[in-house]
Formats: structure tokens, C-alpha cells, sequence
């Protein structure tokens, strides 16, 4: 017989560990380890056994099983996650898992490609969610929705450009923006107008509408530096993003640049530290980098560097009638990508209660909790003649990173019936006994009794 497989680790650990941001003791806690085991399997001066490879799995279910090449623990993740999928009812054991893992690994990998069509289909029902909504029949996709995709496919993070920018802001600095738009010949004007910015490149003039916030006419002015500093690299990346017509490259091009601006004035590797020295707190970190409550949120949602990631966070904004204008999420929650959000998320309320913060313990149908920061912004117009645009932006991350996150201080984490019960889209939700539902979910049956009335007039198998 031979001799046990012992599977040494520790880089990969420490990868993870660094990659999220936590310390030994904030990782031994959420994987159920002593510190100083913890400190041994780093060090290679212990063996990762299979009971801790599942630990590792139940604790960072999106992340650990993409960490290393080995066969057997990729197999081990992997099988845990599909065996212990909350959506799925009987979760197994933790021993009877790795017994099955080690005698019989084919079922093992079976019970994983099982799982991985499973997965497929509920993305097959979202996509037919968002066919829906959209009216579209599966056609081409809109230039709008096609760049909305291409920066939710790369992860809200563009490498290329985020390490530009951080760069030039070394150089030049929010304070020097001026100078060096001077140096391009660019003669910078601060005007009352309809448009928030406007370059005239036969004139190289560039008008900025008095009448917005200093943050956004700063931003303004950013982004007009970037479209001269980082022409190439924006082209390039825009280029080479393989999309379907050329106004959707042109939108892409303009959604660059607008990413390179939050990153030259909120540079990756400063604004991740004040980050988390400062728990996420979106006021005081707009105060520190002289950026608005927006642009912050937004910003948090981009620090995904490979090697230096932050915490992982959804960030949306929504408008008056539900719809969702910006979506990002580097978190397990998805949302209805051309709908509207359930409407239990307490983001519909911030909407109405301006510069108001809300907060929320919300549960998806798969068993994850998340806790949700939301505040109803107001920008306004300059004119009575024209209305102030009022929407909501909300951030989140799953609650296994509340202690870093300052809005989940005063929620109830663990109470059986303190989260809210949300889902992605009526059509989709699972739930049975919704009193907000608005449609029932596609694929299943419908039940209709003419002779009793619930809150919802039907109820599905």
C-alpha cells in the first residue's frame, strides 16, 4: 500500500490570505484553525490534510478552488462546494465527503460536472431573465448592455489602465491637473452650460459646467487628462475587446477613460490602505481623496489586482423607477442585469430618503448573507428649468467580511430571522412565500385555486 499523500501549501494559503487582505488570525477564524496551525501550513511546516482542504473550501467557496494546479485538492475543493451548495437540499458530511473523494473519485468528479451544469442552467435562467426584460429575443446586444458586459466580464478591473493612472498620479497629482491640461494646450473654462463637459480639440478648449459639485468638475477634468495622457492604452484595450459595432468601441473608449479618472484620483495602492484602515467608511474616504460619495463606492468596487485585491463588493446604482443604471459585482450575488432589483433591497427606500444611509443584513435564495450600505443621492441641475437627478447607489460584500466593513456594526449577524430574504429577479426566485413577488418564476408550474386569495394570486410546484 502506499504511503498517504501529503500536500504542502503554504504559498497558496498566504496567496489567498494576501489576495483578500486578512490576517493570520482574521484567516485561522473563518477556516477554524488555531493561529499557530494556521502559521505552520504557511510555512510548510505542516501538511495540508483533506479535512483542511474542506475547511479551506467551506470558508472561501469562489476563491480556493482557482488557488493551485494540484489535481486532488482542486478535487477536494470543488467536490465540497457542489456537495454542500445551500440551494440544494442535504448538505454531506465532512467526512463522508472526503471518504468519497478518496475511494472513489470518479463519482467525486461526476458529483462536481453535475454540479457545474446545475450551475450553468440557473446562469441559462438568468440570461432568459434578461431576454425578457429586454424584449430582445436573444439578438444582438445593444451597444449600451454589450459595454455594461464587457466590464462585469473583466471584473470591473483594467490592469493595464488602473497601473497608468496610478501612475501619473505620482507625477502629476489632483492638484496639478490644470498644469499639465496646460501643457497639452488645453485652455480649461468653468462655465454655465447644458453639457457637463465639452472639448472643443480645433480650440483646445475645454468648458466645465459650473453648476456641479467641485468632486464631479475635478472628475471632469480628470477625464479629459486621461483621454490625452493614455490615448494609446485606452485605444488599445478598447480595440482589442472584440466587440460588435463601433459605437460600442466608442462607448468603451469613454468608459476607460471615465475608469481611468477614479483611478488617477483614487490610486489603487493608497486608496486600498485608507480603505481598510478606515473600515470601508465611504465619508471618510471621499474626504480624503476629494471625491464624491459615488465615485468612492464605485471605486471600491474596481480593487480587484491580482496579488492585492480587496475585499470583494457589489456596487450598483438605481433610479427612481427600479431600473439599474451601474452594476458590478465581485461577490457571489448577481444581479438581474436588465430588470429591476427585488424589491425587498432596501436600496428602492435610499432612493427616496436622500443623504440618508441605510443599511441591511439581505439573504439570497442560495443561503448567503450579505450586509448592504445604500444612500439616496441628489445632483443637481443648476436651473429650476431643469430637474435634479435623484437615484440610489448601494455597496455590499458577503457577510464573512462584516468586521472590515463599518456598516455591518450595528446588524444582528447571526440571528435566524434578522437577514432579509431577497433574490436576483421575480422570474428567476425560487421563493415560495413572497409577499412582493411581481411575476412568477419561469420553468415552473403554475397552481390556481379560484376559491382561496393569498397576498400573491397563485402559487407553483
Amino acid at each position: 500500500m502506499s504511503a498517504p499523500r501529503r500536500l504542502f501549501a503554504g504559498a497558496r494559503a498566504r496567496a489567498l490570505r494576501g489576495r483578500l487582505g486578512l490576517s493570520q488570525s482574521a484567516m485561522a477564524a473563518r477556516v477554524g484553525l488555531s493561529v499557530s496551525y494556521l502559521s505552520q501550513l504557511e510555512s510548510d511546516d505542516r501538511p495540508m490534510t483533506d479535512a483542511v482542504l474542506a475547511a479551506f473550501s467551506r470558508a472561501f467557496p469562489s476563491d480556493w478552488a482557482e488557488i493551485g494546479p494540484d489535481d486532488h485538492a482542486a478535487l477536494v475543493a470543488r467536490a465540497a462546494a457542489a456537495a454542500n451548495d445551500p440551494t440544494v437540499p442535504g448538505a454531506l458530511a465532512e467526512d463522508a465527503l472526503l471518504r468519497g473523494v478518496a475511494r472513489q473519485p470518479l463519482l467525486a468528479e461526476r458529483l462536481v460536472a453535475v454540479h457545474d451544469a446545475y450551475r450553468r442552467s440557473q446562469d441559462q435562467l438568468r440570461s432568459l431573465d434578461d431576454a425578457l426584460e429586454r424584449g430582445t429575443g436573444g439578438g444582438m446586444p445593444l451597444p449600451w448592455d454589450e459595454v455594461r458586459e464587457w466590464f462585469h466580464d473583466a471584473g470591473n478591473y483594467v490592469d493595464a489602465i488602473d497601473r497608468a493612472a496610478e501612475r501619473l498620479a505620482r507625477e502629476v497629482g489632483p492638484d496639478g491637473i490644470g498644469a499639465r491640461l496646460a501643457e497639452h494646450g488645453v485652455e480649461l473654462v468653468i462655465a454655465t452650460g447644458a453639457e457637463l463637459r465639452s472639448f472643443d480639440p480645433a480650440t483646445r478648449r475645454l468648458a466645465v459646467d459650473r453648476s456641479i459639485p467641485p468632486e464631479s468638475r475635478l472628475f471632469q477634468m480628470a477625464h479629459q487628462l486621461m483621454r490625452l495622457e493614455l490615448a494609446d492604452t485606452i485605444a488599445g484595450v478598447a480595440g482589442n475587446a472584440g466587440l460588435h459595432s463601433p459605437e460600442s468601441v466608442q462607448l468603451l473608449s469613454v468608459g476607460l477613460a471615465n475608469y481611468a479618472a477614479g483611478a488617477f484620483l483614487m490610486p489603487y495602492a493608497p486608496f486600498r490602505a485608507e480603505a481598510r484602515r478606515l473600515r470601508h467608511d465611504i465619508d471618510a474616504l471621499r474626504q480624503v481623496f476629494g471625491v464624491s460619495f459615488e465615485q468612492a463606492c464605485h471605486r471600491l468596487s474596481t480593487l480587484q489586482r491580482p496579488g492585492a485585491a480587496g475585499i470583494p463588493f457589489y456596487f450598483c446604482r438605481v433610479d427612481m423607477a427600479g431600473n439599474i443604471t451601474k452594476r458590478h459585482s465581485a461577490t457571489r450575488l448577481q444581479f438581474a442585469r436588465f430588470g429591476g432589483a427585488c424589491p425587498l433591497w432596501m436600496v428602492h427606500e435610499a432612493v427616496a430618503i436622500p443623504d440618508r444611509i441605510l443599511v441591511q443584513l439581505a439573504e439570497t435564495p442560495d443561503g448567503v448573507r450579505y450586509v448592504s450600505m445604500a444612500k439616496g443621492l441628489v445632483k443637481p441641475s443648476g436651473s429650476y428649468a431643469r430637474p435634479s437627478r435623484r437615484y440610489a447607489v448601494a455597496l455590499g460584500c458577503e457577510a464573512a467580511h462584516a468586521a472590515d466593513f463599518i456598516y455591518a456594526d450595528q446588524l444582528d449577524l447571526s440571528g435566524a430571522g434578522s437577514a432579509t430574504p431577497i433574490g436576483v429577479s421575480c422570474r428567476i426566485c425560487p421563493r415560495e412565500n413572497c409577499d412582493q413577488r411581481a411575476f412568477p418564476p419561469a420553468g415552473r408550474a403554475l397552481s390556481v385555486d379560484p376559491d382561496r386569495r393569498a397576498i400573491v394570486p397563485y402559487g407553483f410546484a
